[in-house]
C-alpha cells in the first residue's frame, strides 16, 4: 500500500517494530520527509539500512513536524504519556498511529473491525478464512500478523480484517467500520488506560462513525457489553446484532450446546452444529463463532459458504491446536494460555487430560482452576512454576515434576497411552514462558517437534 496522504510532509515516526517500520517505509516511498527513532539500537540500524533518516526525537531538537506516528505499545496518557508525546503535544503535531495512516491511503472495500479483551485474533483469522474459503476479496492485519501499511489496495468487493487493541483505537481518530465487532470486556492494560472505565470507554471506539449501513455486533453476556449495547440503541445509526452462547439473542446469533443459529436475518434464520468442530471447541470458541458467522453473514456470505469455512478453519497456532494423534491419544498445544484464565478454557473443554504446565508463574498461580482439577488425571510440572503448582495440586491430582518440556511430553504420552480411551496429552502452562524459552510461540514450536519426534519414532 503507497502512503500519498502525508506528501511533502514532515512525519516522525517513534517504535520502530513492524508496523513502525512498514509504517515509515510507506511514508518515505509516498514522498513525506521522515524522521524516525527507537530506543532500541539494532532497530535503528535495521532503519538505516533501509535509507530512513534516524533521528533522536527524545533527546535531540525537536524537527518541523506535522504529525507523530506512535507505536500503540507506547504510553500515550497512563501511566504518564512518555516524553515523545509530551514534546509532540507541546509542537503542535498530531499524534496518531498506523491504523490512522491506513484510514487515509484506503481506496476501496470494507473495513471489519475486531476488538476486545480475549478472543480477537481467532475471530479475526475466522473471519478472514470465512471470505477467503467464499473466494472473496480479503486482507487480514492490524494487531495479528501483517502491519496494516503492508497491506494490499483492495477493490470495491474486498474486505479488510482488522484486529484492533485498545492502543491502536487510543491512536485512530477518524476510525470508522462497515461491521465493528465487541467481544467482551475483562479488566487489561488497566495501567494504559487509568481504570475499566478509561479501558471500556477506548474499547468502545470501535463502534464510532457508524452510520445506517453499518453493522455493531456486541457480546450479549459479558455485563460491561451489555451496558455498551443500552448506549448504542440509544444513539448509534448502526444495526445492532447480539451475541451470547449463554442464552438466544432475538435477531443475533447465538451458540448453545455447540448448535449455533444465526436469527440475525430476520425470517432467513439457519443453524448448524459446531460442537464436533476441532477448532472451534470450548465455550469461548463457540462466542467466536458467532461474532464471525454475525459479520461474514452480513457480509454476503450463504450458510454454505460459511458451513464450509467453519469446518475447513484450522484454528491458530499454540491456540488449543491440534499438533498430532498417536492411537487414541490427542496433543494439544496451548502455549499462548500463559496465565490460569487463559488455561481454563483449555481445561473446561477437554476430559481424561494429562496436563502439561508451568514455566515462569504469574500472580495467583494455579488456584482458581481447582474447579477443574477432577478433568486431569495426571499432571506433568515444569519450569520454576513446578514447585507451587505441585502445592496447589497436592492431594488432588497426581503430579510428576519434570526438568524440561521434552521430558515433560515424553511421560505425559505414556502415561495417556495407558489409558484404553481418547485421551488428551494438553500443553497449557497457565504460566510465562520466559524462565526456559524466549516467548509461548518458542514453547509451542518445541512441543510440537517433541510430538513429531513421538509419532515419527511409533511408526
Amino acid at each position: 500500500m503507497e502512503s500519498h496522504a502525508f506528501e511533502n510532509k514532515n512525519i516522525a515516526v517513534f517504535g520502530l517494530g513492524k508496523s513502525g517500520l512498514a509504517t515509515a517505509e510507506r511514508l518515505s516511498t509516498g514522498n513525506a520527509h521522515v524522521f524516525v527513532w527507537d530506543d532500541n539500537q539494532s532497530r535503528r540500524e535495521l532503519a538505516l539500512s533501509k535509507g530512513l533518516e534516524v533521528k533522536d526525537l527524545v533527546s535531540e531538537a525537536w524537527p518541523a513536524t506535522d504529525a507523530l506516528i506512535l507505536s500503540p505499545g507506547v504510553p500515550l496518557t497512563h501511566p504518564t504519556p512518555h516524553p515523545v508525546v509530551e514534546i509532540a503535544l507541546n509542537a503542535g503535531a498530531e499524534i496518531v498511529g498506523d491504523i490512522e495512516v491506513f484510514l487515509k491511503e484506503k481506496q476501496a472495500g470494507r473495513i471489519v473491525g475486531i476488538t476486545g479483551t480475549n478472543g480477537k485474533s481467532t475471530t479475526s483469522a475466522l473471519i478472514d478464512h470465512l471470505l477467503t474459503s467464499a473466494g472473496r476479496p480479503v486482507a487480514l492485519g492490524g494487531n495479528i500478523g501483517t502491519p496494516v501499511m503492508d497491506l494490499p489496495q483492495l477493490p470495491d468487493d474486498g474486505t479488510y480484517v482488522l484486529e484492533l487493541s485498545s492502543y491502536q483505537l487510543d491512536l485512530t481518530p477518524s476510525w470508522k467500520a462497515d461491521i465493528a465487532i465487541l467481544l467482551n470486556i475483562t479488566p487489561d492494560h488497566l495501567d494504559r488506560h487509568g481504570d475499566m472505565a478509561g479501558y471500556a470507554a477506548v474499547k468502545c471506539r470501535i463502534f464510532q462513525q457508524q452510520s445506517t449501513t453499518g453493522i455493531s455486533i456486541v457480546d450479549a453476556d459479558d455485563p460491561i457489553c451489555v451496558a455498551i449495547t443500552s448506549e448504542l440503541k440509544q444513539h448509534s445509526k448502526a444495526k445492532i446484532v447480539s451475541i451470547s452462547v449463554k442464552h438466544p439473542v432475538e435477531g443475533g446469533v447465538h451458540v448453545i450446546d455447540g448448535l449455533l443459529s444465526d436469527l440475525s436475518h430476520g425470517d432467513q434464520s439457519w443453524t448448524i452444529d459446531i460442537s464436533d468442530i476441532a477448532s472451534l471447541r470450548g465455550r469461548h470458541n463457540w462466542q467466536n463463532a458467532a461474532a464471525a458467522v454475525a459479520a461474514a453473514s452480513h457480509l454476503g456470505l450463504t450458510p454454505d459458504q460459511i458451513e464450509i469455512g467453519l469446518r475447513s478453519f484450522g484454528g491458530l497456532a499454540h491456540r488449543m491446536e491440534n499438533v498430532g494423534t498417536l492411537d487414541h491419544v490427542t496433543f494439544v498445544n496451548d502455549s499462548k494460555a500463559t496465565n490460569a484464565e487463559a488455561a481454563e478454557k483449555a481445561l473446561t473443554s477437554f476430559n481424561d487430560i494429562f496436563w502439561i504446565a508451568g514455566g515462569r508463574q504469574k500472580a495467583g498461580g494455579i488456584k482458581q482452576l481447582s474447579p477443574y482439577f477432577d478433568r486431569v488425571r495426571e499432571a506433568f510440572l515444569i519450569g520454576e512454576a513446578s514447585e507451587g503448582f505441585a502445592k496447589e495440586l497436592d492431594g488432588k491430582v497426581s503430579y510428576s515434576i519434570c526438568k524440561d518440556l521434552g521430558e515433560a511430553t515424553k511421560a505425559a504420552a505414556q502415561a495417556a497411552q495407558q489409558l484404553p480411551s481418547e485421551s488428551i496429552v494438553l500443553l497449557s502452562p497457565a504460566a510465562a514462558s520466559f524462565d526456559q524459552f524466549t516467548s509461548f510461540e518458542a514453547r509451542g514450536d518445541a512441543f510440537r517437534i517433541f510430538v513429531n519426534d513421538l509419532i515419527l519414532g511409533d511408526k
